[in-house]
Order: structure tokens, then sequence, then C-alpha cells
């Protein structure tokens, strides 16, 4: 790689060539990783007698892919690599079976962390169903909650437009490289969403257009990411429940506007609800549900206000080495180079709080928290 690409850490460009390994699914990257106790980079830099298998996974990487990416994120301040290590990278992310190892980001990085809701439903929405959208984002966005979907046209985009003007804005999953927009007709609708101060997320690298398996993959971003999926119209069939469904696998929460029976594009917003999902008619139907004031939801957006107790302690180290599965104990004592008994006097503070929860097996992040 020429030198004058170079913009970003030794080790941010080993989770870059990582990724350019298209073939290769990143659960295999991080059990080497995992395995090894190396760094990224020491993983691939060293050898690894004891891991044959780190060569093959290496033969697949693509180096042409790796300098399409830095060119890109040198070629406007608003582009940023999020790698799989960074502070930026959202930790609901990692509980994917195989989660992103690098995220291609525009606009605003930070919301990628902050509490967001999915708004999804049908590209051929009626008319009263994108006022439902955007009617829902906007009030969600209010409270300070990230509105995010995935960019297509009827729903999700109605719920972009609402999202984008709240002080919790929005953020829209691509299926294609984030240089390439899909649909086409939405490329106004991407400029004004970072100019709102929102983001658009990709897996996917520069260059790479739509693909049918791609929107399945972007799928699966959105609902991880979210607290909770909200469904405004959608067919038996379609995308957006495949959405939805793999939210109910991760333990989200799942949400359904109910309609006519005799319009098609309700049966699917039906059908969820009979499965369990939430009926809901009001936006605080939803922030109730997820357990989030939206008064403490406000002071995120708010820099120059103090900040409560509770939200300082959802941001320290301590907390954030506790993930949304089972963490054992002395993983989080070893992620904060303390002692069991000190983490475990930290941890019951925090579980009185209603931040964790002691299961068997060590302690789980609440989800909203």
């Amino acid at each position: 790689m020429r030198p004058s690409l170079l913009s970003i850490t030794s080790n941010e460009l080993a989770w870059l060539f990582m990724a350019s390994a298209q073939r290769v699914a990143s659960k295999h990257w991080l059990d080497a990783l995992s395995v090894s106790g190396n760094t990224p980079k020491d993983l691939l830099t060293l050898s690894h007698d004891a891991l044959p298998d780190i060569e093959k996974l290496k033969s697949e990487i693509t180096p042409t892919l790796v300098e399409r990416a830095l060119l890109w994120e040198r070629s406007d301040c608003n582009h940023k690599l999020v790698t799989f290590s960074s502070s930026d990278y959202p930790d609901a992310l990692k509980q994917l079976d195989s989660p992103p190892l690098v995220l291609f980001v525009i606009g605003n990085v930070t919301l990628l962390t902050n509490h967001q809701i999915a708004i999804v439903g049908s590209r051929r929405a009626s008319e009263q169903g994108k006022k439902i959208a955007e009617e829902f984002s906007l009030e969600l966005s209010r409270n300070g909650l990230t509105v995010t979907s995935g960019l297509a046209m009827g729903i999700d985009s109605a719920a972009h437009r609402g999202g984008m003007e709240g002080v919790g804005s929005t953020i829209a999953v691509m299926g294609t490289g984030p240089d390439n927009v899909y649909p086409a007709k939405n490329k106004a609708l991407l400029s004004q969403i970072i100019v709102a101060g929102g983001a658009i997320v990709s897996e996917f690298f520069p260059g790479v257009g739509p693909r049918a398996w791609h929107f399945p993959r972007r799928n699966r971003i959105i609902a991880a990411m979210c607290l909770g999926t909200l469904v405004v119209e959608a067919k038996i069939k379609s995308g957006t429940l495949i959405t939805a469904n793999l939210a109910a696998d991760l333990g989200r929460e799942v949400f359904a506007v109910p309609g006519s029976i005799f319009h098609a594009y309700t049966q699917g917003c039906h059908w969820l609800i009979q499965q369990g999902a939430k009926l809901v008619t009001t936006t605080n139907e939803i922030v109730e549900e997820i357990a989030i004031a939206p008064q403490q939801l406000v002071l995120k957006d708010v820099g120059d206000r103090e900040k409560s107790e509770v939200k300082s302690l959802a941001t320290d180290k301590l907390l954030a080495s506790v993930d949304y599965d089972i963490t054992a104990i002395d993983v989080i004592a070893q992620r904060n180079a303390i002692t069991v008994d000190k983490a475990m006097a930290s941890l019951l503070e925090y579980e009185l709080r209603g931040l964790v929860a002691a299961v068997p097996g060590g302690y789980v992040k609440l989800r909203g928290k």
C-alpha cells in the first residue's frame, strides 16, 4: 500500500484487510483473534504455526478493495472508517454471529452509539402509511431517539425525513457501498440526511453496487443496532418481516401499527401482532416499552447541560464491558484490569440502578441502557 494513503492506525488497517476477504465470514477472523490472543496487526503479520488456517484466511484478502476504501476515506472529511475495535462501533452489533469488521460511515459517526429505533415498511406504502411513519419518526427523534432505516422508497424514506427533523436525527443503512446510492431517486434524500446531522452506514466497500443478497445483510444491521423495530405497512412475504424477525431473534422489541383488514399492506403488521409484536398507536407506547424516559434521552443532545448520573454511568468503561448477552464476571474484570471483587462491587451499584442484571453465569446489560 502506498504510504500516502495511510491515514489510519496499523490495527485499523488490519481490520480493513480482514474485511476485504469477501468470502470469509467475520466470525472466523474473530475466532482466530480470540484463540491466538493477537492484535489484528499481529494476526496478519506474524507466522502462526499453531493456527494453520490463518494462511488460508489471509489468501482471501483483496488489497484492491483496501486501497479503494482508503481513497474513499481520504476523499472527504465526512467519510469515516469505523473498525470493530473502535469506540464508535456499536456494541449491539457484536451480538451478531458474523458482525461487520468495518463500517463505512458518512456524516455524524456518534449516532452509531446513540439509542436507536428502526422504522421499516413497504416500498409501495400508502400515503397514510408514509404519513404515519414520518410522524412517528419525528416524535421519536424529538425524544432523543435516533431513527434508523434502510434508505428505500416508501416507509424508509418517510422515516428518514421525520427523523432528521428532531434532535435524535436519523441513520440510513445501505445495501451498497457508501458511494453508490440505491435507489438512485434517493440521492437528494441522502444529501439531506448528511446536512441535517444524520449518518449513512454501510458494511460494503466503496464501488460495490446493489445485489439481492445485500439487503438481508443490511436488514440484520438495522435490527441489531436498534433497541426495537417498528413496522408500518408490510405484506406477509416481504423484506420488512425479515427485519422484524431478525430483531425478535436478537431479543429486541418489535412494534407494529395496525390498519384496515382489507389492505394487503397491513397484513404483515397484523401477522406480527398475532406473533407477539406490540400493537402501537402512539410513540409514548414505544418509549415506555423500551424503558427510557424522554427527558433523559434529550440530555444526550444538549452538550452544555449537566449530564445525569445515570447517563454518566452508562457511558463508562466498566458498563461498556458488559455485553447484551451473558458476560462472565472474570471476563468483565479482565477487560477492566481490576480484581473480580472490585468488579462485583461496582456492578452491584449498576444493578441497583437497573443498568445491568445478574444472571447465572455472569451479568447482562439491560436493553435500552
